[in-house]
């Protein structure tokens, strides 16, 4: 008799668990492993010798922050000459001061021929000095225009040889060392972000078609059972399923700000239904 009694008491809050728990108890649970939400590896796009990597295997970085560079003595004598090259403008000057004294000299004769004292052949002669002068001046201004497109184009020669955070994140790797060689596009710095984490789950058929972007959904890692509240939301539903086990493939966003290792096992559980009533009165919750 005590024995029902206790069964009796037992299922009852069984029952009285399942119906007031907060999470709807027809919820899916679908195991998957979290991934970071960036991983990038950084390489150059030319060769040379490392000279030098700023930050070491853990370090957070921000964006655009440097990284490493390859040896770049010999670009930036180069990139300096070209940049006093492109900012002198001696020439351009010299040039002008030329086509201005020469227009000077033809309105002089202009008006002396009105008077009868020079010839036309004299004339002549000045007015083709003024268009050679205004050919150098045009000559010199394409000239500066050169050196300072050289200039543009070695500083780009500079920066392909400086690596620098594309993201915020964390170095995880650094592949080559100060001093080896850099191979063309070979890996050198791989940096990863884990805040968020993405989850990449496939989800049957039956159970995707009710899912919408931004939808929220519960993310248990390994150690956090007792979690129950929703921390992920749906960012990506695949347009094309995998014929062979009749999933779909759904990533989840879902913040992780006490840094946990990507790569963990991790359950995630989907409220069947976009408009699920249960859910709804959970979400007001």
């Amino acid at each position: 008799m005590i024995a029902k009694l206790r069964s009796a008491s037992f299922l009852a809050v069984l029952l009285w668990a399942l119906a007031y728990s907060p999470w709807p108890a027809q919820a899916a649970g679908v195991e998957a492993i979290s991934a970071p939400s960036a991983d990038i590896t950084l390489s150059f796009v030319i060769a040379g010798r490392l000279e030098e990597v700023l930050v070491k295997e853990g370090d957070a970085v921000k964006k655009g922050q440097p990284l490493a560079y390859l040896d770049d003595e010999t670009e930036r004598i180069q990139a300096q000459q070209l940049k006093v090259q492109a900012e002198d403008t001696t020439r351009i000057m010299a040039a002008e001061a030329e086509l201005a004294q020469t227009r000077v000299d033809l309105k002089k004769l202009e008006l002396a021929q009105t008077k009868g004292a020079v010839s036309e052949w004299e004339i002549e002669h000045v007015r083709l000095s003024v268009r050679l002068a205004e050919l150098s001046l045009r000559a010199a201004i394409l000239e500066h225009e050169q050196y300072r497109r050289r200039y543009a184009q070695a500083l780009s020669q500079l920066e392909r040889m400086h690596l620098v955070a594309p993201i915020a994140g964390h170095v995880e790797k650094i592949v080559v060392k100060p001093g080896e060689a850099a191979k063309m596009h070979g890996p050198v710095i791989q940096l990863v972000e884990i805040d968020p984490l993405w989850i990449d789950v496939p989800v049957p058929l039956t159970l995707a078609k009710q899912l919408a972007l931004e939808q929220e959904v519960l993310v248990t890692f390994p150690g956090d059972e007792k979690v129950e509240l929703p921390n992920g939301r749906v960012i990506r539903i695949s347009s094309v399923a995998d014929a062979a086990s009749d999933t779909l493939l759904v990533r989840i966003e879902v913040a992780n700000p006490l840094r946990r290792p990507a790569g963990e096992r991790v359950d995630v559980k989907f409220p069947q239904g976009k408009n699920d009533s249960d859910f709804a009165e959970y979400s007001k919750n």
